[in-house]
Protein backbone atom coordinates (compact mmCIF):
# COMPACT_ATOMS: atom_id res chain seq x y z
CA UNK A 1 0.00 0.00 0.00
CA UNK A 2 1.42 3.84 -1.20
CA UNK A 3 1.49 6.67 0.90
CA UNK A 4 -1.45 8.32 -1.17
CA UNK A 5 -3.39 5.38 -0.78
CA UNK A 6 -6.74 6.49 -1.28
CA UNK A 7 -5.94 9.98 -2.22
CA UNK A 8 -7.10 12.10 -4.75
CA UNK A 9 -4.94 14.75 -6.97
CA UNK A 10 -5.54 17.22 -9.77
CA UNK A 11 -2.06 17.64 -11.04
CA UNK A 12 -2.25 21.42 -13.31
CA UNK A 13 0.33 22.06 -15.77
CA UNK A 14 0.94 18.83 -17.29
CA UNK A 15 2.00 18.95 -20.74
CA UNK A 16 4.21 16.31 -21.73
CA UNK A 17 6.58 13.12 -20.46
CA UNK A 18 9.33 15.37 -20.57
CA UNK A 19 8.26 17.22 -17.38
CA UNK A 20 8.24 17.27 -13.76
CA UNK A 21 4.53 17.27 -13.75
CA UNK A 22 4.67 13.92 -15.46
CA UNK A 23 7.57 12.77 -12.77
CA UNK A 24 4.73 13.85 -10.03
CA UNK A 25 2.23 12.25 -11.56
CA UNK A 26 4.14 9.00 -12.05
CA UNK A 27 4.92 8.77 -8.47
CA UNK A 28 1.33 9.52 -7.49
CA UNK A 29 0.01 6.55 -8.78
CA UNK A 30 2.88 4.76 -8.06
CA UNK A 31 2.53 5.37 -4.46
CA UNK A 32 -1.87 4.69 -4.58
CA UNK A 33 -3.20 8.19 -5.79
CA UNK A 34 -6.22 8.76 -7.88
CA UNK A 35 -5.28 11.31 -10.68
CA UNK A 36 -6.75 14.04 -12.85
CA UNK A 37 -5.40 16.37 -15.40
CA UNK A 38 -5.68 19.54 -16.88
CA UNK A 39 -4.90 21.44 -20.08
CA UNK A 40 -4.43 24.22 -21.46
CA UNK A 41 -5.50 24.35 -25.22
CA UNK A 42 -7.11 22.12 -27.52
CA UNK A 43 -3.23 21.44 -29.16
CA UNK A 44 -3.03 19.89 -26.15
CA UNK A 45 -5.67 17.34 -25.20
CA UNK A 46 -5.02 14.30 -26.81
CA UNK A 47 -1.73 14.23 -25.61
CA UNK A 48 -2.72 15.12 -21.79
CA UNK A 49 -5.69 12.28 -22.29
CA UNK A 50 -3.20 9.69 -24.21
CA UNK A 51 -0.74 10.43 -20.49
CA UNK A 52 -4.02 10.24 -18.30
CA UNK A 53 -4.59 7.26 -19.59
CA UNK A 54 -1.11 5.71 -18.83
CA UNK A 55 -1.93 6.77 -15.09
CA UNK A 56 -5.42 4.68 -15.52
CA UNK A 57 -6.92 8.56 -14.97
CA UNK A 58 -9.41 9.56 -17.81
CA UNK A 59 -10.30 12.53 -15.64
CA UNK A 60 -8.88 15.50 -18.02
CA UNK A 61 -10.63 18.72 -18.32
CA UNK A 62 -9.61 22.47 -19.81
CA UNK A 63 -8.28 24.69 -17.95
CA UNK A 64 -6.07 28.19 -19.05
CA UNK A 65 -4.98 29.27 -15.78
CA UNK A 66 -4.91 33.09 -17.24
CA UNK A 67 -9.00 32.80 -17.04
CA UNK A 68 -10.71 32.98 -13.83
CA UNK A 69 -13.85 31.49 -15.86
CA UNK A 70 -11.70 28.49 -17.33
CA UNK A 71 -10.63 28.02 -13.61
CA UNK A 72 -13.52 27.46 -12.10
CA UNK A 73 -14.82 25.55 -15.24
CA UNK A 74 -12.63 22.88 -14.55
CA UNK A 75 -13.42 22.65 -10.94
CA UNK A 76 -17.13 22.57 -11.58
CA UNK A 77 -16.30 19.74 -14.15
CA UNK A 78 -14.16 17.81 -11.46
CA UNK A 79 -16.31 17.84 -9.21
CA UNK A 80 -18.91 15.97 -10.98
CA UNK A 81 -16.64 13.53 -10.66
CA UNK A 82 -15.18 13.85 -7.23
CA UNK A 83 -17.02 15.42 -4.57
CA UNK A 84 -13.94 16.56 -2.94
CA UNK A 85 -9.93 15.45 -3.44
CA UNK A 86 -7.26 16.20 -1.52
CA UNK A 87 -4.02 17.31 -2.99
CA UNK A 88 -3.63 20.52 -6.12
CA UNK A 89 -0.68 20.20 -7.62
CA UNK A 90 0.48 23.80 -9.54
CA UNK A 91 3.02 22.51 -12.55
CA UNK A 92 2.53 26.62 -13.91
CA UNK A 93 5.10 28.49 -15.25
CA UNK A 94 5.56 30.95 -18.32
CA UNK A 95 7.49 34.48 -19.44
CA UNK A 96 8.05 35.31 -22.58
CA UNK A 97 11.18 34.24 -24.50
CA UNK A 98 12.70 37.98 -24.21
CA UNK A 99 12.63 37.95 -20.26
CA UNK A 100 14.34 34.77 -19.74
CA UNK A 101 18.08 35.90 -21.80
CA UNK A 102 20.41 38.56 -21.44
CA UNK A 103 20.68 41.31 -19.29
CA UNK A 104 18.09 41.73 -16.71
CA UNK A 105 17.63 45.06 -16.89
CA UNK A 106 17.72 45.42 -20.79
CA UNK A 107 15.13 42.62 -21.28
CA UNK A 108 12.67 43.30 -18.44
CA UNK A 109 9.40 45.00 -19.52
CA UNK A 110 6.69 45.98 -17.76
CA UNK A 111 4.36 43.42 -19.67
CA UNK A 112 6.44 40.73 -19.52
CA UNK A 113 6.93 41.06 -15.71
CA UNK A 114 3.28 41.09 -15.71
CA UNK A 115 2.48 38.45 -17.83
CA UNK A 116 5.09 36.18 -15.69
CA UNK A 117 3.82 36.90 -12.43
CA UNK A 118 0.22 36.48 -13.75
CA UNK A 119 0.93 32.92 -15.29
CA UNK A 120 3.65 31.63 -12.90
CA UNK A 121 2.28 32.84 -9.27
CA UNK A 122 -1.02 34.80 -9.41
CA UNK A 123 -2.93 31.27 -11.03
CA UNK A 124 -1.76 29.46 -7.66
CA UNK A 125 -3.84 31.71 -5.42
CA UNK A 126 -6.52 31.31 -8.28
CA UNK A 127 -6.51 27.78 -8.27
CA UNK A 128 -6.20 27.22 -4.37
CA UNK A 129 -9.32 29.59 -4.36
CA UNK A 130 -11.64 27.42 -6.98
CA UNK A 131 -10.56 24.46 -5.31
CA UNK A 132 -11.37 25.45 -1.61
CA UNK A 133 -14.59 23.96 -2.00
CA UNK A 134 -13.39 20.51 -2.69
CA UNK A 135 -10.54 20.14 -0.28
CA UNK A 136 -12.15 21.73 2.74
CA UNK A 137 -11.83 18.58 5.25
CA UNK A 138 -9.72 16.63 3.50
CA UNK A 139 -6.86 17.48 5.34
CA UNK A 140 -5.25 18.13 2.31
CA UNK A 141 -2.17 20.12 0.75
CA UNK A 142 -1.44 22.30 -1.83
CA UNK A 143 1.89 21.83 -3.55
CA UNK A 144 4.02 23.75 -5.99
CA UNK A 145 7.05 24.51 -7.89
CA UNK A 146 9.89 26.34 -7.34
CA UNK A 147 14.00 26.73 -8.70
CA UNK A 148 16.87 28.11 -7.18
CA UNK A 149 16.57 31.53 -9.33
CA UNK A 150 13.69 32.53 -6.90
CA UNK A 151 17.09 32.93 -4.17
CA UNK A 152 20.22 33.92 -6.36
CA UNK A 153 20.47 35.35 -9.49
CA UNK A 154 20.56 32.82 -12.20
CA UNK A 155 21.89 33.63 -16.07
CA UNK A 156 19.26 34.53 -18.39
CA UNK A 157 16.72 33.51 -15.52
CA UNK A 158 15.91 37.23 -14.97
CA UNK A 159 11.83 38.23 -14.42
CA UNK A 160 10.93 34.57 -14.24
CA UNK A 161 13.39 34.14 -10.73
CA UNK A 162 11.94 37.25 -9.31
CA UNK A 163 8.55 35.24 -10.60
CA UNK A 164 9.47 32.68 -9.02
CA UNK A 165 10.93 34.36 -5.77
CA UNK A 166 7.12 36.01 -5.64
CA UNK A 167 6.00 32.22 -6.08
CA UNK A 168 7.87 30.78 -3.09
CA UNK A 169 6.54 34.18 -0.73
CA UNK A 170 2.76 33.09 -2.01
CA UNK A 171 3.82 29.81 -0.58
CA UNK A 172 4.41 31.14 2.84
CA UNK A 173 0.98 33.25 2.66
CA UNK A 174 -1.42 30.11 1.52
CA UNK A 175 0.34 28.42 4.47
CA UNK A 176 -1.39 30.99 6.83
CA UNK A 177 -4.09 31.11 5.42
CA UNK A 178 -5.43 27.61 4.38
CA UNK A 179 -3.85 26.45 8.08
CA UNK A 180 -6.88 27.34 10.15
CA UNK A 181 -8.68 24.50 7.79
CA UNK A 182 -6.68 22.50 8.25
CA UNK A 183 -4.57 22.13 4.38
CA UNK A 184 -1.30 22.85 4.16
CA UNK A 185 1.03 24.66 1.03
CA UNK A 186 4.13 23.93 0.35
CA UNK A 187 6.77 23.99 -2.64
CA UNK A 188 9.54 22.39 -4.41
CA UNK A 189 12.61 23.98 -5.51
CA UNK A 190 13.71 21.71 -7.99
CA UNK A 191 17.61 21.52 -9.88
CA UNK A 192 17.24 21.99 -13.51
CA UNK A 193 16.27 19.58 -15.35
CA UNK A 194 16.07 18.76 -18.86
CA UNK A 195 12.41 19.45 -19.62
CA UNK A 196 10.73 21.15 -22.76
CA UNK A 197 10.16 23.92 -20.60
CA UNK A 198 13.59 23.96 -19.85
CA UNK A 199 15.00 24.22 -23.80
CA UNK A 200 13.76 28.21 -23.66
CA UNK A 201 16.30 29.26 -21.60
CA UNK A 202 20.03 29.95 -22.77
CA UNK A 203 23.03 28.01 -22.00
CA UNK A 204 20.92 25.56 -19.97
CA UNK A 205 23.28 22.42 -20.59
CA UNK A 206 25.76 25.09 -19.31
CA UNK A 207 23.87 25.46 -15.66
CA UNK A 208 23.26 21.76 -15.89
CA UNK A 209 27.10 21.46 -16.11
CA UNK A 210 27.90 23.63 -13.19
CA UNK A 211 25.22 22.25 -11.27
CA UNK A 212 26.54 18.72 -11.12
CA UNK A 213 29.90 20.12 -10.70
CA UNK A 214 29.34 22.11 -7.44
CA UNK A 215 26.50 19.85 -5.94
CA UNK A 216 27.43 17.92 -3.23
CA UNK A 217 25.97 14.89 -4.63
CA UNK A 218 28.08 15.32 -8.01
CA UNK A 219 25.26 15.27 -10.24
CA UNK A 220 21.55 16.42 -11.60
CA UNK A 221 19.03 15.17 -10.53
CA UNK A 222 15.88 13.55 -12.39
CA UNK A 223 11.48 14.44 -12.14
CA UNK A 224 11.03 10.90 -10.68
CA UNK A 225 13.51 12.11 -7.94
CA UNK A 226 10.99 15.42 -7.66
CA UNK A 227 7.84 13.09 -7.92
CA UNK A 228 9.11 11.42 -4.83
CA UNK A 229 9.56 14.18 -3.01
CA UNK A 230 6.01 15.81 -3.60
CA UNK A 231 4.86 12.61 -3.01
CA UNK A 232 5.72 12.61 0.78
CA UNK A 233 4.48 16.30 0.84
CA UNK A 234 0.78 15.39 -0.24
CA UNK A 235 1.21 12.00 2.20
CA UNK A 236 0.04 11.77 5.38
CA UNK A 237 4.02 11.48 6.27
CA UNK A 238 3.95 15.11 5.98
CA UNK A 239 1.13 16.51 7.69
CA UNK A 240 3.38 18.86 10.09
CA UNK A 241 4.80 20.25 6.89
CA UNK A 242 3.76 23.74 5.55
CA UNK A 243 4.71 26.70 4.29
CA UNK A 244 8.39 24.66 3.73
CA UNK A 245 10.40 25.35 0.41
CA UNK A 246 11.78 21.54 0.11
CA UNK A 247 15.10 21.81 -2.32
CA UNK A 248 15.14 18.43 -4.30
CA UNK A 249 18.18 19.72 -6.31
CA UNK A 250 21.50 17.48 -5.15
CA UNK A 251 22.60 19.96 -2.30
CA UNK A 252 23.87 22.23 -4.81
CA UNK A 253 21.77 25.55 -2.46
CA UNK A 254 23.74 23.91 0.38
CA UNK A 255 27.02 24.81 -0.58
CA UNK A 256 28.99 27.57 -2.31
CA UNK A 257 30.03 28.16 -5.79
CA UNK A 258 33.09 27.28 -5.48
CA UNK A 259 34.51 23.90 -6.42
CA UNK A 260 38.57 24.13 -5.67
CA UNK A 261 40.55 21.11 -7.61
CA UNK A 262 42.50 19.07 -4.96
CA UNK A 263 46.17 21.21 -4.89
Amino acid sequence: MGILSGKKALIVGLASTRSIAYGIAKSFHEQGASLAFTYQNDKLKSRVEKIAAEFDSHLVFPCDVAHDDAITSAMTELQKNWPSFDALVHSVAFAPADQISGDFVDHATREGFGIAHDISVYSLIALTKAALPLMEGTQGSVLTLSYFGAEKAVPNYNVMGVAKASLEATVRYLAASLGPRGLRANAISAGPIKTLAAAGIKDFRKIQNAYADVAPLQRNISAEEVGNAASFLCSSMASGVTGEILHVDAGYHAVSGCNLDPA
